[in-house]
Parts: structure tokens; sequence; C-alpha cells
């Protein structure tokens, strides 16, 4: 099983993905701005000499390693554009996924970056023009107006009910759609 949460920078999501494992010992948490690193020392940026293919193909060739060898996952990440969408569907589509959308507030999103220090000011607000636009999601989250408990029981239980799990079908219809 694979737990997707997307959301813009800032939104909660490794928190959240965090409070999940409490939960659902059984899943490991695994960020693209964790794997980012990984392809950043194999490279050297200062000279320009870069791998040159997106880090996001890597990345969710990595997600169907794990799951096919039965690894659960929590994917903390960001859809943002056409290149990132088409590789997390064509790469992804034989998989079971848990869609998530993690949202927050704009004032939050803001006081969050000031307070992280680690981020470009500006960023997660920059990312809501082409965040959860095309996304169907399964379950939906707001980590400002409920806590991060709330949220990740909302996702555990959202992934332990019998309903389907369509949002990842219906959203891969929907960028085919809109190619």
């Amino acid at each position: 099983m694979i737990i997707v949460l997307n959301g813009v920078s800032s939104s909660g999501k490794s928190t959240l993905a965090k409070e999940i494992t409490k939960l659902l010992p059984d899943f490991f948490t695994f960020s693209i701005d964790d794997y980012d690193l990984v392809i950043e020392k194999m490279e050297d940026r200062e000279n320009q000499r870069l791998i040159p293919v997106e880090t996001e193909y890597f990345y969710y060739k990595n997600v169907a390693m794990f799951s096919d060898r039965g690894v659960n996952l929590i994917l903390d990440q960001i859809l943002h554009d056409p290149l990132t969408l088409q590789n997390f569907y064509e790469t992804l589509s034989s998989y079971p996924i848990l869609l998530v959308g993690v949202h927050c507030t704009v004032e939050e999103l803001k006081n969050r970056e000031k307070s992280r220090g680690d981020r470009q000011i500006g960023q997660a607000l920059s990312q809501l023009s082409f965040v959860h636009h095309q996304e169907i999601y399964d379950v939906e989250v707001n980590t400002y107006t409920h806590s991060m408990k709330e949220c990740a029981n909302a996702i555990v239980n959202r992934l332990e009910s019998n309903l389907p799990l369509l949002g990842f079908k219906k959203s891969l219809k929907e960028f085919e759609s809109s190619k």
C-alpha cells in the first residue's frame, strides 16, 4: 500500500507522515526532499554536472521497487508539474494508492515558512497556483483546522474502510483527458 500525501510546501506533510507511522508502524515515510539529497550527492551542482533525468522519475521507480517487495510507504511530495504527474501516473498506475490532499490556510503557510527558516518565503503560496487543481483525493485533511493526530486518524480510518480507493485512478483519467 502507498499513501500519497500531496500538498504545498509547509502544509504539514512531513509531520503528518510521522504521525501516521505512529498509527501504522508497518509503513515507512519516503520523502521526495530526502530522496533529492541522494541525487544531490551524486551530482556536482556547483559545476553544473547534473543527472539529465528529473529526480521524480527515479523517485517513483524506487517507490515501485519498495512496493514490489511488500514495503508499505507514505510518500511526502508535491505533484507540481506535468512531467512529475506523468512520471507519477505512468510508474505507479498498477499500485494500490490512497491519495491524500494535505491543506492549510494561506496565513498559516506564511507563518510556518517564517518559523521554519529553511524555505524561500512565498514558496508555498506560489505552489498553490498549481497544486490541488487536477487531483481527486480519497481523503483530504487540513493541518491547521485539525490536529496532526486528527488528520492521521482520518487517513488511517479511510485506509481501513471498505470504500474503494478511486482517487488515483480518477486523477489519472483527469490527467490523461487534459493532455
